[in-house]
């Protein structure tokens, strides 16, 4: 019995020792390792001791639709089609745009900036020749205001700026004909449906 004793003591000792032991040079005092503990995370320091953490992924959570009638599920199903339709238009138009104007920005030839630009045109005109032509009128409103969501311009916006005023008023003319408006502006507040839609679908992870 007393050396049964005599050995729990001596562990106690060695644990008390391991322990002053995590106290650095400067005065933190530093978490106790297991003999598990292989795994490399960050820490912070709080009043002098490290604190170990591990950054977790978000979580978002999404309340459960609940429609009055089949019809306006039936009409939210459309409106969410034809988001996921068009979207990816939009995506394409945010991205082209905005390397167009990274590249004007790396000159000052004026000869150099209607080659970007009419470049930029033909690959527009060509996706909407292949493509776009086949959206329905719903669909070409929706695109009208994601463009404006995911760029901060409005498609007329873009036409004045890249094309000039003439150019930009003929398009919105046509546009018109067709049940179109390129002046559209997309609001999250009225929008809001459209907004749950692409927040929810995945399009930005």
């Amino acid at each position: 019995m007393k050396y049964y004793r005599l050995f729990i003591l001596s562990i106690v000792m060695i644990t008390g020792a391991s322990a002053k032991a995590q106290v650095s040079s400067t005065g933190i005092k530093m978490p106790v390792l297991g003999k598990n503990d292989t795994i490399r995370v960050a820490s912070t320091n709080d009043m002098g001791e490290m604190i170990p953490w591990i950054p977790l992924n978000e979580v978002v959570i999404y309340g459960y639709r609940i429609f009055k009638t089949p019809a306006d599920r039936a009409a939210f199903n459309r409106l969410r089609y034809n988001v996921m339709k068009v979207m990816p238009y939009a995506l394409y138009a945010k991205r082209r745009y905005e390397q167009l104007e990274k590249d004007l920005a790396m000159t000052a030839d004026k000869k150099e900036h209607k080659r970007l630009v009419k470049q930029c045109d033909k690959e527009i005109k060509d996706m909407f020749n292949r493509e776009i032509k086949e959206l329905t009128i719903s669909q070409g409103q929706i695109l009208t205001k994601l463009i404006d969501r995911e760029l901060g311009r409005t498609t007329y916006d873009i036409v004045k700026q890249t094309k000039g005023g003439v150019t930009a008023f003929l398009y919105q003319s046509v546009a018109r004909v067709v049940g179109h408006n390129l002046k559209s502006t997309y609001n999250r507040e009225e929008d809001r449906d459209i907004e749950s839609i692409i927040v929810s679908s995945g399009f930005y992870q």
